[in-house]
């Protein structure tokens, strides 16, 4: 295999960086046939409309955070490469290696985001509580995200890769998902068991007990079948959270989660279930 000469990290970024826009401009294209194909089937109502409004004004807080959670990563991924007294050549090849390891990363910084209570209740449930999926869907993160998600990419950091390549991967891993959000594209054959595809992204959405905690994965399904927690979409997904939360109010959709948190931690008998509950998997029954 011919070796590709090194580019300057800023150089590959700019690419990824390109192909991460094109992926989030298909936001812009799923949408309005969302939209049409509602309207069409005469369930494009006030309460539809209003959950999409929800969706996406719940993405404005972390826009808003976004300068100091730019100056957190920089700082973060920028001290770990300093300590490291090597550097991969950033290359065609290691620029695609470091996409896979990214992309594994982010399994298990899903996987933890589901897992790890203070994690779920402070930032992720936030993403999974609309009882709708469709493109706004994708835009339902929580202000919280860049206080937790960094940490997982260190690793990505410290094997010697330039950090603004880790975050220009890490752009392409994240607007890849935003398409996925969407009913229009039904179950791809070729794909559906390989890569991350809106079939795939349904069934995490799922609230049916075959469909929870399945499907972490960010491009690639070769994780969750590894890990085993590959499912199919075998029946038409209920979405939102086990407890709904029975509102669009932004400020309920991103606080709702975390008052529930709070009052089982209120609620510990003794310091022992206290301390359990702060690490118990979100779903599971308070420890006494």
């Amino acid at each position: 295999m011919d070796t590709l000469p090194a580019f300057p990290p800023s150089g590959i970024a700019q690419w990824l960086g390109l192909v991460a826009a094109l992926l989030a401009g298909l936001l812009v294209v799923f949408l309005p046939i969302e939209i049409w194909r509602r309207h069409r089937a005469g369930t494009l109502d006030r309460k539809v409309v209003m959950e999409m409004l929800a969706s996406a004004s719940v993405s404005l807080p972390p826009l808003l955070v976004g300068g100091w959670v730019l100056a957190f990563v920089t700082a973060l991924w920028g001290g770990a490469a300093a300590l490291v007294p090597w550097s991969i050549p950033t290359t065609g090849w290691t620029a695609l290696a470091c996409l896979l390891l990214v992309d594994f990363l982010y399994y298990w910084d899903h996987r933890c985001a589901h897992h790890f209570r203070p994690y779920w209740a402070m930032s992720h449930s936030v993403h999974h509580s609309s009882p709708q999926f469709d493109q706004t869907t994708g835009l339902r993160v929580s202000l919280m995200d860049g206080a937790f998600s960094p940490w997982f990419y260190l690793p990505a950091v410290l094997v010697g890769f330039d950090p603004l390549l880790v975050a220009a991967c890490f752009g392409v891993i994240l607007t890849w998902q935003q398409w996925l959000h969407t009913e229009t594209v039904g179950r791809l054959p070729w794909f559906d068991g390989w890569l991350n595809t809106p079939s795939n992204h349904r069934v995490h959405h799922g609230m049916q007990p075959q469909y929870i905690d399945r499907n972490y994965g960010a491009i690639l399904m070769v994780w969750d079948r590894l890990f085993g927690t590959y499912a199919r979409e075998d029946e038409p997904v209920r979405y939102g959270l086990t407890e709904p939360i029975h509102s669009s109010n932004p400020w309920t959709v991103h606080t709702l989660e975390i008052g529930r948190w709070w009052r089982e931690l209120r609620a510990a008998p003794t310091w022992r279930a206290f301390v359990r509950s702060l690490w118990a998997m979100p779903g599971k029954p308070a420890p006494r």
